[in-house]
């Protein structure tokens, strides 16, 4: 074998190696979205009443890509309460959302606002999921 061949070899051997490694990790850059809607319920101050319930806009959604300790992408709500993560690649994702800690206030304690958590995988190269509705306090 000359030279030649044995670069040209190695040459579609490591081109090869490259496009079975081409799998990408969750984030931003595929082709599937992730939608859903956050919808609040305003009650009084020790939670007895409930004053008023809408859908949620101008929230903050937090979306978390694969294993990482910190999300990769934020965005608000809508007018309508709506939200939607575009051009994401497969994988597994975790969306969350803050919500006031009713139990906290129902009894005096004072703590941060807790997080309202959905686990979502996307299966499919064009998937369009639907995280569903979270339901926050105000």
């Amino acid at each position: 074998m000359t030279m030649k061949h044995v670069f040209r070899s190695l040459l579609i051997l490591v081109l090869m190696a490259g496009l079975n490694n081409c799998k990408k990790d969750p984030g931003i850059g595929g082709d599937a979205s992730i939608h859903g809607n956050v919808h609040a319920r305003h009650y009084n101050s020790t939670f007895t009443t409930l004053i008023s319930e809408y859908n949620a806009p101008d929230v903050y959604v937090y979306l978390i890509f694969g294993n990482d300790i910190s999300y990769g992408k934020r965005i608000k709500t809508t007018y309508d309460g709506t939200f939607e993560f575009k051009y994401l690649y497969q994988g597994d994702y975790k969306i969350y959302v803050y919500s006031i800690d009713s139990a906290a206030v129902v009894n005096g304690e004072v703590r941060p606002d807790s997080a309202v958590i959905k686990n979502i995988s996307i299966s499919g190269r064009k998937e369009r999921n639907d995280a569903g509705e979270f339901q926050i306090f105000k």
